[in-house]
């Protein structure tokens, strides 16, 4: 396994391009205004690089920054393509994904008062099938890397329905009242072995998605990030997981009330480009990012208005939740572009 897959980028401006230097560590702290925030960095030493969504203000601020005022919150991520990064170990995205919510700690007990639980498994259960989603099935694995257009070749990225495949109330014990990475990554294993993929085969495809309680964060929480995903490995294979706060917890940095679209947008505006980004960059950094490590969420977070501007969407089921648009390579005629539906 090439280490190279699981390096961090610093990324840095060069006459108006990002510009991925691998193998060099960069914090959460430390990134540069003009560069994208959402992306892959280093947040606990040992511990494999995480992708992270930026907060509104640090979104505002790069878009303000880097492309003018006038292109405040309705920019998208530019015309910068996706291309695919080889995989690790032949897997770069998720041909058949499936979802399982595991609902850390008995802080959870009588402490939900945004219902995030109940919302996450709505949305999880029938986002499966949707439009929305379906722009994940461009992108592909098994092709060479650098392509940026799949066509028929390779194994494509899968939206099917019923993609949540179960739910854990893993409260026994308290969650850590701050987790660290380790001891997330660590809960994830845990719930590979509660559902019964115990085997690199298994996990090829799935997401655990742990989701932590009301007023039971990760330090960084609503100021360097809302969320980020990563992978770690185990005797079942690479594991891939998302730290998924409780997001109201968050407020408007987090997506409460953004683009007029309720309290609790940000729990699946946030919940689902986590998992769309896992679905095409499974253990980051192997699957499909732009030139600057920007995922398919990273590059349409937070925008308000014109083109890819947040919205409800009714998925297959009847359902409808707010979700953020997705960068899709195939719009606008392959010039790329941040699409609610394909």
């Amino acid at each position: 396994m090439s280490k190279y897959l699981f390096a961090p980028r610093v990324v840095l401006p060069l006459l108006g391009c990002f510009i991925a230097t691998p193998l060099a560590y960069l914090n959460a702290q430390g990134r540069s205004s003009n560069v994208n925030p959402g992306g892959s960095v280093i947040l606990e030493q040992g511990q494999r690089p995480v992708t992270i969504h930026p907060t509104v203000e640090a979104m505002d601020k790069f878009r303000k920054e880097s492309h003018g005022q006038a292109c405040h919150h309705n920019c998208g991520g530019g015309s910068n393509n996706l291309s695919y990064h080889g995989g690790v170990g032949g897997i770069g995205v998720e041909t058949a994904p499936k979802v399982y919510l595991v609902l850390w700690g008995s802080q959870w007990t009588n402490n939900d008062p945004s219902g995030e639980a109940q919302i996450l498994q709505n949305f999880y259960t029938g986002v499966g099938g949707s439009s929305w989603n379906n722009s994940v099935t461009q992108y592909c694995q098994g092709v060479a890397s650098g392509t940026i257009t799949c066509g028929s070749s390779g194994q494509h990225a899968g939206n099917p329905s019923g993609m949540l495949a179960g739910v854990w109330a893993d409260n026994t014990t308290a969650a850590p009242s701050k987790p660290t990475q380790s001891q997330l990554a660590a809960e994830a294993v845990n719930a590979a072995a509660h559902f019964g993929n115990t085997s690199s085969t298994s996990n090829q495809t799935v997401q655990y998605v742990i989701a932590t309680s009301h007023g039971n964060s990760m330090s960084g929480f609503a100021v360097q990030w809302c969320a980020w995903h990563s992978s770690t490995s185990s005797n079942y294979g690479n594991i891939a997981y998302t730290n998924l706060p409780y997001m109201t917890d968050g407020g408007a940095s987090c997506g409460a009330n953004f683009n007029g679209l309720g309290a609790n947008a940000g729990i699946t505006i946030v919940g689902g480009h986590e998992m769309a980004e896992t679905e095409t960059d499974q253990f980051p950094n192997g699957g499909w990012l732009d030139s600057g490590g920007s995922e398919n969420g990273d590059k349409c977070a937070w925008i308000s208005s014109g083109q890819g501007a947040s919205a409800k969407v009714t998925f297959p089921n009847g359902s409808s939740f707010p979700v953020q648009s997705l960068w899709s390579n195939a719009f606008n005629s392959n010039a790329g572009g941040c699409v609610l539906s394909y």
